[in-house]
């Protein structure tokens, strides 16, 4: 699997975790040469709270463009350690 952005390479892993229509990458996947810190955060009822990293890849930012569960609640376990990323950023098998 992997995350497209501007055409770039953002994440990249054989395995991905899918949740809600999501696919999960495993936060060793992403490619840090892209990603920037975000210091947006969103709440989830079952999930918790979701924290965020923004995109650079040749002078354009994508805010909020991927994020991730530090802490997620019990019933969300699985994505642990795992980021998505919003629309706009291809996912390609």
């Amino acid at each position: 699997m992997k995350a497209i952005w501007n055409n770039v390479i953002i994440a990249e892993s054989p395995t991905t975790v899918v949740l809600e229509g999501n696919h999960y990458f495993p936060e060793a996947s992403l490619n840090r040469d892209y990603v920037t810190f975000s210091n947006h955060r969103t709440t989830c009822k079952w999930k918790g709270q979701a924290h965020y990293y923004s995109l650079l890849v040749n002078g354009e930012l994508k805010a909020n463009a991927a994020w991730y569960y530090p802490d997620p609640k019990p019933d969300a376990e699985e994505i642990k350690g795992h980021v998505a990323f919003v629309q706009g950023v291809d996912i390609e098998h």
